[in-house]
């Protein structure tokens, strides 16, 4: 199984501001977001859970929750907590119900803290410019990670990130 973050990130870090996205509307980013996690499992908190109710990503989402044991959502199951999730994904995983191994972690900026010890991956789309915001992508050592794909677009840059191995 690979765990992979995905997420837009402003230059100075910022990736919401009071729930939302605080730069303008950007339809490819939001386009290519869908296409990749839309037949994969998803991990997200709650409150992006609930704030995505509406359009759900993934075909499957793992709930991470203390607050709450169920979800009113057929393709959703809680989690209590990181370990928890990561299991629950191996076994939605090794189902073989999937073409691809991998889960990706949707946020919000608790649960990308979280599970950035854990992710194999990051797919960031690096937005131009700074924002007032009051979450950020959490802080990562740069050195760790090789950047794989690199495409640039109007108004972003999409990377694709791999973790190097630890070496011993």
């Amino acid at each position: 199984m690979r765990l992979v973050s995905v997420a837009a990130v402003a230059e100075n870090g910022v990736i919401g501001n009071d729930g939302e996205v605080p730069w303008p509307h950007i339809e490819a980013d939001v386009r290519q977001y869908r296409e990749r996690v839309a037949d994969s499992p998803v991990i997200l908190g709650r409150r992006t859970f609930d704030s995505m109710r509406d359009d759900l990503p993934g075909s499957r989402q793992i709930v991470v929750s203390r607050s709450v044991e169920s979800v009113d959502v057929a393709t959703a199951v809680v989690a209590d907590g990181v370990e928890a999730a990561i299991e629950t994904a191996r076994g939605i995983v090794e189902s073989g119900e999937f073409a691809d191994d991998a889960v990706y972690v949707l946020g919000g900026g608790t649960i990308y803290e979280l599970f950035q010890p854990h992710v194999d991956g990051m797919v960031l789309s690096h937005v131009d410019g700074s924002y007032e915001g009051d979450t950020r992508f959490p802080e990562w050592e740069e050195s760790e990670w090789d950047v794989l794909v690199e495409t640039d677009y109007d108004r972003f840059t999409l990377r694709e990130w791999r973790r190097r191995p630890a070496r011993d």
